[in-house]
């Protein structure tokens, strides 16, 4: 059971405004202030992952961290002030292992992968900081300030993208932080508050879950998107475009372009943007799936071509897709669909997905989608 006692003292300096700070206060002259912890923590008693230490600041929250974890203690980095993000990480690693890091943790845009840290947003450099700290630490990492410069709504997205992070490796990870309320998302399995000296287990539960309001939008909704995705910037003119929203803050985009072909053409997904606040908890996914059921009640195909290492795997794990082509290079066209050739994957893999999972009927209705009727005893599209 590790035990601390912990004193730490520092010299008082006799100056005569602290002099007459203890004549205003009544404190009695002192020539040392002193603080004392005596904390029992039974860490070794259970198999655990994920701990949080959380109390109001001055609780010596840090000290106690530093006097438990030493080391793994991560209170932040030196990074390369004129390299990409990427060249940071440890040298032994490979690109692949490095972006998947970074995926794993929410932070899931190529394009700012390649922009030195400080030119990152705040949300963007604590999702880096946690990769970083993975990559160095794999068996434990001890995150100190844990969301202390984030939003709360990031803060609890950031923690329910870790928390999944950490349990699928086998990692350990504390998180040290004065935020009760990333508690319920990174569902860690023991919590200690150094205020009040209390320790206790946790059973693992459900995380809370996001209410993503999905509604229409427009080109004019793309800019906002446009910089996190990691293809093209450009939107075709005529897409049918989606904006999903948390808490009223647009968090994920999907576009939709009709494409042509025997039997009336098809729809194939053209753009689909996570915002980095949000990565990580499955909205992309969300939103690409509920587009493409009401798109899949009109009668037509939906099909998705993508070369996101996260979302190629999770289609190729969901029954709602199906693979159609596995991942290749892209191929130059040639004859009426060249004008496509534009956004054509040219030298890198992309994997072909065919919409499979049951139509939204209702939905596109609402969504003014044309649907078909469906015979009585026909199965809808």
């Amino acid at each position: 059971m590790p035990r601390v006692d912990c004193v730490r003292r520092v010299t008082v300096q006799r100056s005569p405004r602290v002099m007459q700070l203890e004549g205003l206060f009544d404190l009695p002259p002192a020539l040392e202030s002193e603080r004392r912890w005596q904390v029992e923590l039974p860490l070794e008693s259970r198999d655990w992952q994920l701990g949080l230490i959380v109390g109001p600041s001055g609780c010596g929250k840090s000290t106690l961290a530093r006097e438990l974890f030493g080391k793994a203690v991560v209170a932040g980095y030196d990074w390369p002030a004129n390299r990409a993000l990427v060249d940071a990480f440890p040298a032994t690693l490979g690109i692949r292992e490095i972006t998947g890091l970074l995926s794993s943790v929410g932070f899931s845009s190529p394009p700012a992968w390649l922009r030195p840290f400080a030119c990152l947003s705040t949300g963007e450099q604590f999702r880096a900081t946690l990769a970083r700290a993975l990559a160095e630490q794999p068996a434990l990492a001890v995150i100190d300030e844990f969301t202390s410069v984030v939003d709360r709504t990031v803060a609890r997205v950031g923690s329910a993208a870790i928390a999944r992070t950490v349990r699928g490796s086998g990692r350990r990870l504390v998180a040290v932080g004065c935020h009760y309320d990333v508690l319920d998302w990174l569902q860690p399995d023991w919590v200690f508050d150094p205020s009040t000296g209390e320790f206790h287990w946790r059973c693992l539960q459900p995380r809370p879950g996001i209410v993503l309001d999905i509604a229409r939008g427009s080109p004019a909704d793309w800019p906002l998107f446009r910089p996190h995705h990691y293809l093209s910037g450009r939107l075709h003119r005529g897409a049918h475009c989606f904006v999903g929203r948390v808490e009223g803050r647009p968090a994920v985009f999907t576009a939709v372009l009709s494409q042509p072909g025997p039997g009336g053409g098809l729809w194939r997904e053209h753009r689909t943007v996570c915002l980095p606040d949000f990565q990580g908890v499955g909205l992309g996914h969300r939103l690409s799936e509920f587009v493409a059921a009401i798109f899949r009640a009109t009668g037509k195909r939906y099909t998705s071509v993508t070369s996101h290492p996260g979302m190629v795997a999770h289609r190729l794990r969901s029954p709602l897709w199906q693979l159609i082509r596995a991942p290749s290079l892209g191929h130059r066209t040639t004859g009426p669909h060249a004008a496509f050739n534009r956004t054509a994957a040219l030298g890198r893999l992309t994997a072909g997905f065919l919409y499979v999972g049951p139509p939204d009927r209702a939905a596109a209705r609402l969504f003014d989608l044309s649907v078909p009727s469906v015979p009585r005893g026909a199965s809808p599209p």
